[in-house]
């Protein structure tokens, strides 16, 4: 399911998301519901153009006017889901006091948000081969979308003066990336990723210290 040009599907999410794009079109909102729907129930293997239409209540046609085939119908589903993924963790790091909590928090969030997800976390753990290759071997697309995703929030923690400004960002941003994209991609047998407390115990012991400069 390779993106249909240069961008990936974060990089398309997060524009999405920092640009606060919105669907205005409700027939194409509808479809993408159905299809989520559809997806989650049934898995993108077994689901048709078909199926999605008749969950949606229109025709195929309309279906396919929006979406012209499977593939364009499944990225832009997946699009919307980590679309949603920015929006929550913006969300949920804003209950945070400081910015070590917040580190904690967006790890914790991440983790959550992602496998909890019935979409996404059910493609990462019953069909990764029609997700993770677009997530990892993508040149380092994706993983530096969510980089500069997060290095753009250690920026905002800079000018507010609650980490050092000799912080490289960056190189931070780029570290803790890996780290959950590996927690994600590949399972743990140490660390339960389902227990939030066992996470932000990790969180705090290894990404905090980055914080330091």
């Amino acid at each position: 399911m390779p993106p249909s040009d240069s961008e990936s599907l974060l990089e398309r999410a997060y524009i999405d998301a920092v640009e606060q794009v919105d669907d205005t079109d409700p027939t194409r909102a509808r479809i993408l519901d159905a299809a989520y729907e559809q997806f989650c129930r049934t898995g993108i293997r077994r689901s048709t153009m078909e199926d999605v239409a008749r969950r949606a209540k229109v025709s195929r046609v309309t279906v396919y006017r929006r979406f012209a085939t499977k593939d364009t119908l499944v990225e832009h589903v997946v699009r919307r889901e980590f679309r949603r993924y920015f929006d929550q963790f913006l969300i949920d790091i804003e209950q945070a006091r400081t910015a070590a909590d917040r580190v904690v928090l967006g790890f914790v969030s991440s983790m959550r948000a992602i496998r909890g997800n019935p979409l996404i976390g059910g493609l990462i753990e019953a069909e990764p081969e029609l997700l993770v290759p677009s997530m990892i071997s993508d040149g380092g697309r994706t993983l530096a979308t969510v980089r500069q995703f997060v290095a753009g929030q250690l920026r905002r923690e800079q000018r507010a003066g609650h980490v050092p400004d000799d912080l490289d960002a960056d190189l931070v941003a780029e570290l803790m990336v890996r780290v959950s994209a590996s927690f994600l991609s590949t399972p743990s047998h140490i660390v339960d990723l389902d227990d939030d407390e066992q996470l932000a115990a990790v969180a705090r012991q290894f990404l905090v210290p980055m914080l330091r400069g």
